[in-house]
């Protein structure tokens, strides 16, 4: 009898062990915090009916669902995102993020790149501005911590023009309309998508880099399984189609 009821008991618990070990609810998907910029279109910005929208916006929606995760998105401007990020208020970056090997030495862990993107010099519509060398004693704008600022770094002691840092694209573009700044520097598609919606700038012709490509970022080891699961996604939704389909739709054929 000791015997029958010990073999039952064991019965239970491998029915109870096999049951644990199936298939996740829905309830038990992983759900990741995610940093966002605040104004950076056409990737990340509000639309004319208060939505959240762009390509990155997208193209995380896309991958969640390939990958069946969750996610909540926190907008936030560029700054605040990655400081959010490295105190572990978000787990991970999605906001034009340019893969560089200066981020990489700093602690950024990237993804695989989603979108190449080169940076530019924008001057005020009708600016007598045509190359580098008219910035000799100018003032130059730039946004904290992007690869816009990081060229023009580069350029200032050559080309002798001062620089001066803002939080967001919104107040670099009116410094330079309004004439606190002569030109800024800003990643191309931003910049041509920003003018095209009415931004009185100009991009200077013969000012862009070799660019880099755009990643999503983490800033703890312990977050890289979403590097890994974001990766997989990508990788997917480039294979059939949805990619293309979202760059599409914001940049057209």
């Amino acid at each position: 009898m000791k015997r029958i009821i010990a073999l039952a008991l064991v019965l239970v618990v491998s029915v109870g062990l096999f049951v644990g070990c199936g298939s996740k609810k829905s309830s038990d998907a992983k759900k990741w915090v995610i940093g966002m910029d605040t104004v950076f279109k056409p990737f990340e910005y509000t639309d004319a009916k208060g939505n959240f929208v762009g390509i990155d916006v997208d193209i995380l929606k896309a991958v969640a669902k390939d990958q069946g995760f969750e996610y909540e998105i926190k907008s936030l401007g560029w700054d605040a995102a990655i400081a959010a990020c490295q105190a572990n208020q978000a787990d991970a970056l999605i906001a034009g993020a340019s893969i560089t090997a200066e981020r990489k030495k700093t602690g950024w862990i990237f993804s695989d790149g989603y979108f190449t993107a080169t940076q530019c010099m924008a001057v005020k519509a009708g600016s007598d501005i045509d190359d580098f060398d008219d910035l000799d004693g100018k003032t130059v704008a730039v946004k904290n911590g992007t690869e816009g600022a990081s060229y023009a770094a580069k350029l200032a002691k050559k080309y002798k023009f001062k620089i001066t840092k803002v939080k967001d694209s919104d107040t670099m573009y009116q410094s330079v309309s309004g004439g606190q700044a002569d030109a800024c520097f800003e990643d191309t598609p931003i910049m041509k998508a920003s003018i095209k919606d009415g931004i009185k700038l100009q991009v200077v012709k013969g000012t862009e880099n070799e660019g880099s490509d755009y990643g999503a970022a983490v800033f703890n080891k312990n977050k890289k399984e979403f590097i890994d699961t974001f990766n997989k996604g990508l990788a997917n939704i480039k294979k059939d189609g949805t990619y293309d389909k979202i760059i599409e739709k914001y940049l057209g054929k």
